[in-house]
């Protein structure tokens, strides 16, 4: 083969997979634009590579092969739409998650807390809850847990389910157990849970001031006034549009020096908002609203 016909066949390729990346930017475009108009849940402003992967491992789990056979199926079968939906929101947590963050919260965060006479502690993107109930065991031996109210959300009605449920895995005790020491655990990690066969279930004392609800980080409005919102390892699957308008919900949503904790790869910096903020422990993500 001569070189000209190896550049005519290289430019070929290219062009092949410049259209194929280019229908797939459409097949992509239309998916999420008919899930926000019929269902009205907005993933648009989602980061795009873990997107992409997230739906093409949706495709193959339907047995599809295409992203548009995709569309159809959610867009006409309800159950498609509620397996994506779960696949889409990134259920991945564990109880005490990085626990020198938990362990930083009761030394830097608590002292705080302590002079409030009433404490509403938003986890937004709770997930399965796990971190739900590490802070409702941090509270209650802090002894501050009858005086607050701790509301955790999440747009994954299955996940909601789990967390209002409050039954784990027993396999996973011995790390949770792990985390609970290190992020300043005072007792026996088992005394709050009873194990039945392969599950364990926290004691109900835990969920009395839990309310579960429904809630888009991506659509919905701030429904309250809190003194900390507790968001952490969510907003990195967003593109920096949605992470700024979520920056704006949590600053309207939080009292006046109330605590934003974040995950270990997420900041306030580069955001509108990043002046409105005091860092209390810059290392595990902690800050202050103080504007």
């Amino acid at each position: 083969m001569s070189s000209d016909d190896l550049t005519e066949l290289s430019l070929k390729l290219n062009m092949e997979e410049k259209n194929e990346t280019e229908l797939e930017q459409i097949e992509m475009e239309l998916l999420l634009n008919g899930i926000h108009q019929y269902y009205g849940y907005d993933f648009r402003n989602y980061a795009v590579p873990s997107l992409r992967r997230r739906i093409w491992h949706h495709v193959y789990a339907e047995g599809l092969t295409t992203i548009s056979a995709l569309q159809n199926k959610v867009l006409h079968e309800r159950d498609c739409f509620e397996r994506l939906i779960f696949s889409l929101s990134i259920p991945v947590t564990e109880m005490f998650r990085d626990p020198q963050a938990f362990l930083t919260f009761r030394e830097k965060v608590i002292p705080l807390l302590r002079t409030y006479p009433y404490i509403r502690i938003w986890h937004a993107g709770c997930s399965t809850g796990e971190e739900v109930y590490s802070m409702a065991i941090m509270l209650h031996e802090e002894g501050l847990y009858d005086k607050a109210r701790i509301y955790a959300t999440d747009m994954n009605s299955r996940s909601l389910q789990q967390a209002k449920e409050g039954v784990f895995d027993i396999k996973k005790m011995k790390q949770y157990t792990k985390n609970y020491l290190e992020a300043g655990g005072t007792r026996s990690f088992s005394e709050y849970y009873t194990a039945k066969y392969n599950s364990v279930i926290f004691h109900p004392f835990l969920k009395k001031n839990m309310i579960f609800a429904e809630h888009n980080l991506a659509t919905d409005r701030s429904f309250n006034e809190f003194n900390v919102i507790f968001c952490r390892n969510v907003m990195i699957y967003f593109n920096d549009e949605l992470r700024d308008h979520v920056h704006g919900l949590f600053h309207e949503s939080l009292s006046h020096f109330g605590i934003l904790v974040l995950g270990a790869k997420e900041s306030i910096h580069f955001t509108s908002f990043s002046e409105a903020y005091k860092a209390l422990d810059r290392t595990e993500k902690i800050y202050r609203k103080i504007k």
